[in-house]
């Protein structure tokens, strides 16, 4: 049954969500509110009814909600550097995480005159639509196998008049990075967990594609290894190459870009303090 007031029907949701252990229950039931109302919750609160409608959809997602699937997958949309971005069902949902990514990538690429970047692994496009949005001058190419995930990089790069080149395509075989020469910056965020990571999942990541989570060998460090040897032709001397890292992995591909010729290979911290970001420079 639909509840009769916002105020109930926003007690009512939080109450079953909070019953079935979702964190944050409060600011999910907002972000619902927000989203099926069109307006700031404290403003829907004031409303005088809610329409069958919106309640039936509002129940809805709760109950979606409550069976694991992703806040972000039910809005259809989240925020990454500032930056309004569709996601779904097989798309990596963009975190906060990756911010510190695309700041390491900023801080040199801005030094750089029209500066040619390659984000391999692009999912949703965040950080290659964030580094364009940021770097008018910069060429700016992304690139991404999964059809699912291809969807929202397109869709992302329409929304905001991206000049993105976008290439459907594997980054681990030779052809694909054959199609590059005389890069700047070679940016990823590859899928790095282990197996035994994978066993562990909360639920909610559990929605999200395998394909972008998983590190394929057990210590989730293939595609770290792959992209380092074949993609560090492409690059011009002295090249950057950024990748993030999982929890513990930072120093084990720190190593694996001095054994294929790095230097100044740097282990940036996320806002949290963890060992997030990995940049080394092609030896001159």
């Amino acid at each position: 049954m639909v509840s009769s007031t916002p105020r109930e029907l926003y007690r009512t949701l939080t109450a079953e969500l909070e019953h079935a252990g979702i964190p944050d229950a409060a600011f999910d039931v907002r972000c619902m509110c927000e989203q099926i109302s069109g307006k700031p919750l404290e403003l829907f609160l004031l409303s005088d009814a809610v329409t069958p409608e919106h309640g039936a959809q509002l129940h809805a997602m709760a109950k979606r909600r409550i069976a694991g699937e992703p806040l972000q997958y039910l809005l259809g949309e989240w925020e990454f550097y500032g930056m309004r971005l569709f996601v779904g069902k097989g798309v990596l949902i963009p975190r906060p995480d990756t911010e510190a990514l695309a700041d390491a990538v900023l801080e040199h690429a801005k030094k750089l005159d029209a500066p040619q970047i390659a984000d391999l692994c692009s999912g949703s496009g965040c950080i290659a639509l964030a580094l364009e949005a940021n770097l008018p001058q910069a060429r700016v190419y992304a690139v991404e196998k999964s059809p699912e995930a291809l969807v929202y990089l397109q869709k992302n790069a329409a929304y905001h008049s991206s000049r993105a080149e976008i290439l459907h395509a594997d980054v681990l075989e030779p052809q694909t990075a054959e199609r590059f020469r005389q890069l700047d910056v070679i940016v990823s965020n590859p899928p790095y967990l282990t197996a035994a990571e994978m066993q562990e999942l909360q639920t909610e990541v559990r929605h999200e594609p395998e394909m972008a989570l998983a590190g394929i060998t057990e210590d989730g460090l293939h595609f770290y290894r792959e992209i380092t040897r074949l993609w560090k032709k492409t690059l011009k001397k002295g090249g950057m190459l950024a990748y993030e890292a999982g929890d513990g992995q930072a120093e084990e591909i720190a190593g694996i870009l001095r054994e294929n010729g790095f230097a100044n290979v740097t282990v940036r911290n996320d806002l949290a303090g963890n060992p997030r970001v990995v940049e080394g420079f092609l030896a001159e």
